[in-house]
């Protein structure tokens, strides 16, 4: 994507130094643009864990160049894939929800697991990590070709007036490496000049819609405005929403959705009001083993200081402000589970399909 005229990718291996890996800290979006290095796989662990890095396709890809830092560590090491595999165990904990890490993870982890030479680990890791980054590119780029027809076709009857599309968190190229997955449709649409307008939902309490979403979008020139997140069942009452489409970190193997609090409100108020709701997911975020998703699937319980307070820009500084009294207690859910009755339809690299094990396994016969 274009940020000032420049052409940028989430993250990527610094040319010049192979033991650098480049990224976006989105710590600092919208206020500030800041290119930051990983250079230890401590760095990595701290770049998931605080939010440095977020987006369930970027989490697995920072993964896979944690284990290929960690294997740059192993020089001189009695045994190397002893340091890769506590590194392995300490990434998978930074965010137990999004299914990508754990895949990645496991990817370098079956790819390694013949040889306990550090120059082999080194070079294996490293062509792991930047395949997987290719692959997730090209798999956001696929589900935006996918998912454009469904923009046409509300488009053709709209007869020039904009196409409302709602969204929620961010599922755009900051979560992914470009494209993003729910965004991925929206920017084809968008350059093929067809008139879309995004409503972007603030996502409370991390501000993810408002901070990255509404950025990415007004870097790409394409026309939204941001809204409260209970805004959405009012917008679609009154007809001002023609499609909801979200992301997910994880989708099971008969489509139960987990994605960012909130997203089965939105699903729910779609379903009432007869508005599509469509899900946007590489195959990297489905996982076949989730039988029982309510019971399964561990949801994030996150750190409650990110509801007593809320981070913005004051005199040119980010601060953070309380906003509540401090002994309230605060329960603070990072993710929620949509059933596949509420799903309009599942947008993946290979087609649409709906929310289901049939359909799923239509496209995808070889995860089952």
């Amino acid at each position: 994507m274009l940020i000032n005229g420049k052409t940028y990718q989430t993250i990527w291996l610094e040319e010049k130094d192979k033991g650098v890996i480049k990224f976006i800290n989105q710590n600092y979006l919208p206020f500030r643009f800041v290119e930051d290095e990983l250079h230890t796989a401590e760095d990595s662990v701290m770049a998931i864990s605080e939010m440095k890095v977020r987006g369930a396709p970027l989490i697995g890809v920072t993964a896979a160049f944690g284990i290929y830092l960690a294997a740059l560590e192993t020089i001189d090491m009695a045994n190397p894939r002893e340091h890769i595999y506590s590194y392995a165990n300490r990434l998978i904990s930074t965010r137990p929800t999004a299914i990508n890490l754990r895949t990645a993870i496991a990817r370098q982890l079956e790819a390694i697991k013949t040889t306990n030479n550090s120059t082999d680990l080194i070079r294996l890791t490293l062509k792991i990590s930047l395949d997987i980054l290719s692959e997730e590119k090209e798999k956001c780029r696929q589900i935006g070709l996918h998912g454009l027809p469904l923009i046409e076709k509300i488009a053709l009857n709209k007869h020039g007036q904009p196409v409302h599309i709602l969204t929620h968190c961010n599922a755009g190229w900051l979560a992914c490496i470009d494209y993003g997955t729910a965004t991925a449709p929206i920017y084809f649409a968008h350059d093929k000049g067809i008139p879309v307008h995004v409503w972007v939902d603030e996502t409370r309490p991390r501000n993810q819609g408002s901070r990255l979403t509404a950025w990415e979008l007004r870097q790409h020139g394409v026309p939204h405005t941001i809204i409260v997140d209970n805004a959405g069942g009012y917008l679609m009452q009154a007809g001002m929403v023609d499609m909801v489409i979200v992301g997910t970190d994880r989708t099971t193997r008969s489509g139960y959705v987990t994605n960012k609090i909130g997203t089965y409100l939105k699903a729910l108020a779609a379903s009432d009001n007869k508005v599509p709701f469509f899900v946007a997911l590489p195959s990297s975020s489905i996982d076949v083993n989730i039988i029982r998703p309510f019971d399964d699937i561990p949801i994030e319980e996150r750190d409650a200081d990110e509801v007593r307070y809320v981070e913005g820009l004051a005199n040119k500084q980010i601060i953070k402000v309380q906003i509540m009294e401090s002994d309230s207690p605060v329960s603070n859910y990072g993710f929620d589970i949509t059933p596949p009755r509420l799903i309009t339809g599942l947008i993946t690299e290979r087609g649409i399909c709906m929310a289901s094990e049939e359909g799923l396994y239509g496209l995808f016969p070889e995860k089952f």
